[in-house]
């Protein structure tokens, strides 16, 4: 009985492994290709449960979902022969697993080598054909479609599907970086001279015409002063006259102690005159007779 019990147990081993050896499952995720010394015989296998022949048929699984290619930045000439530093990014799947194990065995890492070149070639040919210009301020997405497309065409050749192309930065070189920084502070000194020629020349030219019109309001100030004084003049001579015509003795009078007053203000003055002068005459007769 013993013998008969190890003798079963052995056997439902041998069942167990031998069946554990016929499965294998795919997950959601992943693409898998059955071969059979060494060729593919089935590569089209949905998430799920699946039977091979142990020691016959080898299964072979591969991530499908989407890669990420970061590649390295690069120097791309332009149209005009300038340098500039692209740095890009690449996202990709398999699209066709027997295809991509044929062409690249299966090496992810080799498969990016592939597309790196592949997008490499693209940028090199539409860089060429654009100036800095065009490529700095120019619409991205058309020069990425036509990389894209040129590039989906080859890769679909190793079982591959780009999903998206982006540039992730456009530099000009160190060197050349320096020496556009210098243009461009050369270029606002220039622009900062020429605003500060033209402040100079409208203050010059305010200053003149602000100068003009001082000239001008002082000319016509004076102008109507000396009319002013003269007509004052005139109207006192008119007063003086009638007043003089009305009583000209006191006028006389009122004349001559105008004149003593301005001759003597100040007590340090001396006046020497003949005691006949008639300049004395309202001081020795009050009558000035």
């Amino acid at each position: 009985m013993n013998i008969l019990r190890n003798g079963m147990s052995t056997i439902a081993g041998i069942v167990v492994v031998g069946l554990s050896m016929s499965v294998f499952t795919v997950e959601q995720y992943e693409k898998a290709i059955k071969l059979q010394l060494g060729q593919v015989v089935d590569a089209d296998y949905q998430p799920g449960l699946h039977f091979k022949l142990p020691f016959i048929n080898n299964v072979i699984k591969f991530d499908g979902r989407i890669q990420t290619l970061d590649a390295e930045p690069e120097r791309y000439l332009t149209l005009e022969k300038k340098n500039l530093i692209v740095d890009s990014f690449v996202k990709w799947r398999i699209a066709d697993v027997q295809q991509f194990y044929i062409s690249m065995g299966g090496d992810i890492r080799r498969a990016n080598l592939r597309l790196a070149q592949i997008i490499k070639d693209g940028l090199r040919a539409e860089f060429a054909a654009r100036t800095v210009q065009d490529v700095i301020a120019g619409d991205r997405s058309k020069l990425v479609e036509g990389i894209e497309a040129a590039a989906n065409r080859q890769a679909k050749e190793f079982g591959i599907e780009l999903i998206d192309v982006r540039l992730k930065r456009i530099d000009l070189p160190k060197e050349v970086s320096e020496s556009v920084y210098r243009r461009m502070e050369a270029e606002r000194i220039r622009v900062a001279k020429d605003l500060r020629s033209q402040g100079s020349e409208a203050a010059e030219r305010i200053r003149a015409d602000s100068d003009r019109q001082r000239t001008v309001l002082l000319a016509e100030a004076y102008k109507e002063a000396e009319k002013l004084r003269g007509e004052g003049d005139a109207k006192a001579t008119e007063i003086y006259a009638n007043a003089h015509s009305k009583n000209a003795d006191f006028f006389s009078f009122y004349r001559s102690l105008s004149v003593y007053r301005e001759a003597f203000k100040d007590k340090h003055d001396v006046l020497v005159l003949d005691s006949d002068a008639d300049f004395l005459r309202f001081l020795r007769q009050p009558s000035g007779k």
